[in-house]
């Protein structure tokens, strides 16, 4: 979302992730299901750092390709050479003098971390990272984490390291400890956790004012917000719909899930994703059964897809109702 939009909603974790900055933190977690607002979220802490003189860099892991991502060496020389294009550095890590082919690879980025980029100013440093899911699934993705864990150790053993001006803000979604068996060397039980929930129906209320309210009171607000559960990207489509097709709430619902109606796409890719996993599909159907979640595995998965919502694999439901009756349809 666009850092000017008027549709931007401000929730409490907007103004803890700028206290966190403010603070210097050393880590910062973002976590949420998908399509809750991480990377605007980001996108917005970001910015305001930037205008407060804070050296900011930002990387999104969606962004590196395969070749990229074949080996713990080939990712660190793919990565310090975004953040060399970020400060204009002429130094890139083939460049680097002290990186060396006998050394290990998370050695060799330290070092030109800390020198080409830490080492070049003096001021403050944010490094936002997005869509941190996408390293869970390499096989040195522990390796990577377990160097942000030490650069948050080396603040406190040496306060003079150029890692104390160094926050590191990172948005994900997974169940960590699915991926990092190793939690003393994981970032992400340590720093400041931050979680993204869905719109409230207040919120939701205040989002169609500045649509210009095409739901027209509060019990049509209300109806919505059952429906969509207050998920944002479900939130903005609809609104987008009724405002710009003038539609009643009704002819809305009547064919919000068709396959080309509002969220037809939407649930389609949901759907597809669901029956290339087997193990996934089962459980799926479990739970829309009425029955509890099998595993914690695939509780820990559906929930971080943003299809189930809920506190444990024996206390969940649908995380809205557009999900509960177009999966009922499609996968029983």
């Amino acid at each position: 979302m666009p850092l000017d939009s008027k549709f931007y909603v401000e929730r409490q974790v907007d103004q803890d992730f700028q206290t966190a900055i403010q603070r210097r933190d050393s880590i910062v977690l973002i976590k949420g299901p998908r399509q809750v607002g991480k990377t605007s979220l980001l996108a917005q802490g970001l910015q305001q750092a930037r205008d407060a003189g804070v050296i900011v860099l930002l990387t999104d892991f969606q962004k590196l390709i395969d070749a990229q991502l074949q080996s713990l060496e080939t990712f660190f020389i793919a990565l310090g050479e975004m953040l060399a294009d970020q400060v204009n550095s002429d130094v890139y890590p083939e460049d680097f003098k002290r990186w060396r082919p006998n050394r290990a690879p998370n050695m060799n980025f330290y070092l030109y971390f800390k020198s080409e980029i830490l080492g070049k100013t003096n001021k403050p440093v944010l490094w936002g990272i997005d869509e941190a899911d996408r390293l869970f699934l390499c096989d040195f993705s522990s390796e990577v984490f377990a160097l942000f864990r030490t650069w948050h150790n080396e603040r406190a053993l040496n306060p003079a390291s150029p890692c104390s001006r160094l926050t590191l803000s990172i948005a994900y979604a997974t169940e960590t400890y699915l991926f990092i068996k190793d939690q003393n060397q994981s970032p992400f039980n340590v720093g400041t956790k931050l979680f993204l929930e869905d719109f409230t129906r207040q919120q939701l209320a205040n989002l169609n004012q500045r649509y210009g309210s095409p739901l027209k009171n509060d019990n049509k607000i209300k109806q919505f917000h059952q429906l969509v559960g207050g998920q944002p990207y479900l939130v903005r489509c609809g609104l987008n719909d009724l405002v710009n097709h003038k539609l009643s709430l009704n002819a809305f619902i009547s064919t919000a899930t068709r396959d080309n109606g509002t969220y037809g796409e939407h649930l389609r890719r949901i759907v597809m994703l669901l029956n290339r996993d087997k193990p996934l599909l089962h459980a799926m159907q479990k739970v829309l059964q009425g029955q509890s979640c099998p595993d914690y595995d695939s509780f820990y998965r559906l929930r971080s897809a943003g299809i189930l919502r809920g506190d444990s694999k024996d206390n969940v439901n649908l995380r809205c109702k557009i999900y509960e009756y177009y999966l009922k349809k499609h996968l029983l």
